[in-house]
């Protein structure tokens, strides 16, 4: 990628990034090139220092990536709450909020509610947290 400072006839100044000279040209003669401050199509390039992005290779990764370990907390948050909450489904929000009036026992809770459901809990006080269903997670070998 290369920049070019470039000027419209109204006299703003302002930068575009191009694959090279040739691409410049096509679209300044096409009119694909438009300020960004008046909108006119008409521009020159002006002299500037030229910038050059050359594409280098990444890098070999440390390690996962931070989508995978994001999938990989989600994985295990998934697991406690699995094995240390109740699953109540659909119940979720007449069980919350039985234990919130007292009418049951305290615990730990899990189910799914509707969005209306949803509001009521948040208008009677109730707390609770919406968690992701994590993604399928490819195996690791850990050799």
């Amino acid at each position: 990628m290369i920049v070019f400072e470039m000027q419209c006839k109204n006299g703003h100044s302002f930068e575009g990034w191009f694959e090279n000279s040739d691409d410049f040209e096509q679209k300044r003669s096409n009119g694909g090139i438009k300020c960004p401050f008046c909108g006119e199509h008409e521009v020159k390039r002006v002299l500037s220092p030229i910038a050059i992005k050359r594409h280098r290779p990444s890098p070999p990764s440390e390690g996962p990536s931070e989508s995978f370990k994001f999938q990989l907390l989600l994985k295990k948050t998934w697991e406690y709450v699995e094995k240390n909450f109740e699953d109540v489904g659909e119940r979720f929000a007449v069980e919350a909020l039985k234990i919130h009036y007292g009418l049951t026992e305290p615990r730990n809770i899990r189910g799914v509610a509707t969005n209306e459901e949803e509001e009521v809990l948040k208008e009677e006080g109730v707390k609770f947290y919406k968690l992701p269903t994590p993604a399928p997670m490819p195996e690791l070998s850990m050799n």
